[in-house]
Parts: structure tokens; sequence; C-alpha cells
């Protein structure tokens, strides 16, 4: 769920975007209103709303220099700024002050509604985007030489990489592709990747699940079976042991529709 602020010096304005938009449809459960900038940075500092809707015409802090504090103080806060001038200067202006969006007065309903979603959006986009690029570095984490250095390694992530789809894949698979017996691959696995060979991969496949979580729509039982999970319900279990949720409920979560 989202947070939204609505800063504009005119009451008419603000008790008719909070009356009339249907925000629940939009998913913004909070909704807070200020009546001039200085108040809306306050607000802002003190709820960190994820949307601000700013007036730029207004009394004491304008508009603009509102949405350039915002930005300082957290940049990845959406401003969409409404103007009641169609003038060049102010929409130059906006994007210097790093604002997200403009329209113009007088605005519907509709208008509204539209500016929201698209801001909303936005925001589960990147929320998607920043999640999948962390599961990635975690992914990379696992990578990372060890002190030893040693030359099995490169090889063995390959594999790995290769292979963690393969439901049937084992430290006794792995061990006859590297042409080591699995009794003296165990050990030695564990000294390069700080892990057993079943945590590693275990974590492998999790973090190829979350990113398919995110970036498809793909089924629970489907993702399950392409980061090689035999068992869709051992695979929500282990999910859940590891992040503290279902496959589903990250989802949600991710996408900003759950609060």
């Amino acid at each position: 769920m989202f947070t939204l602020l609505i800063v504009d010096d005119e009451p008419l304005f603000r008790k008719g975007v909070s009356q009339l938009v249907d925000f629940p449809s939009l998913f913004i459960d909070k909704v807070y209103e200020a009546s001039d900038g200085l108040q809306g940075l306050e607000l802002v500092k003190k709820h960190r709303p994820d949307i601000v809707l700013a007036d730029i015409n207004m009394p004491g802090m304008d508009g603009l220099l509102l949405a350039k504090n915002i930005k300082e103080f957290d940049p990845t806060i959406k401003i969409a700024m409404i103007s009641g001038y169609d003038y060049f200067d102010y929409a130059l202006a906006a994007l210097k002050a790093k604002v997200d969006d403009f329209i113009l007065k007088p605005v519907s309903k509709k208008d509204i509604e539209q500016l929201l979603l698209k801001m909303g959006q936005i925001i589960k986009d990147e929320k998607k985007q920043q999640v999948a690029l962390t599961a990635m570095k975690n992914i990379a984490d696992l990578q990372k030489d060890s002190e030893q250095n040693d030359n099995y390694k490169p090889l063995i992530y390959q594999l790995l990489e290769d292979n963690y789809s393969n439901s049937q894949f084992s430290l006794p698979l792995l061990a006859s592709e590297v042409n080591l017996s699995p009794g003296y691959l165990s050990p030695l696995f564990k000294e390069l990747f700080t892990k057993t060979f079943s945590e590693y991969l275990l974590t492998l496949r999790l973090e190829r699940a979350k990113i398919l979580l995110l970036t498809t729509i793909y089924k629970n039982y489907e993702i399950s079976e392409k980061v090689g999970f035999i068992d869709p319900n051992y695979f929500s279990t282990a999910f859940k042991k590891k992040y503290g949720m279902s496959p589903t409920n990250y989802r949600k979560m991710k996408e900003g529709t759950n609060s």
C-alpha cells in the first residue's frame, strides 16, 4: 500500500481530491494534507509519503522549492506537480526540480486517479527492479573468490549455474563432473564457498525463484520446477523458512499490493 501527501493552498481542491478519489482502488491507504510548502515539507520528513501531489503556486515555499527539498531528503519519493498555468518555464523548472510528472488545472477526478495510478506503478516497478538486483547480487556473492582461490572454484560455480534447475543434481553428480570423489569434494566445497553443497544449492535456487517471482507471471509450482524443486510444497516451505513469508506473499509485498 502507498501513502499520499496533497499540498495545495486551496482547501476546496484538497477536500475534492480527498473525498472524490477512490484511494483503495489505487492501493493508497493513508492521505495527508498540507496547505503550503513549509507544512508539506514537515509532513514529508515526519511520514515519508510515497507520493506527493503539490501545487506550484503557493505562498511561502512554492511547489518547485518544495520538490527540490523533498528530492534532497529522499529522492525515491514520487512528486506530481499541478499548475494552473500552461507555461513552458514552469514545466522546465519542474524538470529541473526532478519532478516525476506535471499536469494542469483544472483537473478531473479521472485525471488525478490516472496520475496516481501511474505513480504507483512506477513505485512498484522500481521496487521489483531493486529486489531483483538484490537477488542477483546475492547470487554473485555466492561466487566471490575464496582466500585460497582454488582452480576448482570457477568450474564448480559454472556447473552449479548450469544445473541448479535439475532436480536430480547432487554432490555425487558434481563430483563426477570435476573428477573428484564425493568424500573429497564435500569439505573442499565448504572451504571454497563457505557453505555446504546443499546449503549453497538451496540458496541459489531460492534466489533464482525470487527473481522469477518478480519478473514473470509463472505460478508457484512452475517456478518450483524451473529452479529444481521436485515438490512445490517443499519449495514453499523452504522459501518461507528462509525469507519469513510464502512465495505468494513475497510477490504481493514486493509489488506493493500488500500492506
